[in-house]
């Protein structure tokens, strides 16, 4: 083969190869870090604190649901495990890694209004929310 075909295959590589990279490198650091995912069946007495004040908030029944699971044993059959939430000061911060992740406002009001199935992926700074059923 010829030197000029060599070369010009390599640059038509660099111009296909490079902005491929360069894209997957621009990917948000929650795309590429997936910590753990858990399904949990959102039940009535997950919408109750502990001193049986109604939550008003996704967050909120979503904290209490990982704390019934966790602290208080309290286990929906379609509940999962998670390696994230165990510790209160984790449970803490699920406010702010909701607000981090991509809810949709249907997927909110869902959780606040009724009892879905949903499944959580959690990333290291936020997490996203689906509504299964």
């Amino acid at each position: 083969m010829p030197a000029s075909f060599h070369s010009k295959t390599i640059m038509v590589s660099r111009f296909i190869v490079f902005p491929v990279l360069l894209a997957l490198t621009a990917l948000p650091a929650s795309a590429s870090d997936l910590v753990d995912s858990y399904t949990a069946r959102l039940s009535r007495d997950d919408h109750f604190n502990t001193s049986g004040v109604r939550l008003r908030s996704a967050a909120a029944i979503i904290r209490q649901d990982r704390a019934n699971f966790h602290k208080f044993g309290q286990i929906d059959r379609e509940d999962t495990f998670d390696s994230v939430f165990g510790s209160v000061s984790n449970r803490s911060k699920l406010e702010k890694m909701l607000d981090n992740g991509s809810t949709s406002e249907s997927a909110r009001r869902a959780i606040v209004n009724g009892t879905p199935l949903i499944k959580i992926n959690i990333y290291r700074n936020s997490v996203d929310v689906l509504v299964i059923e």
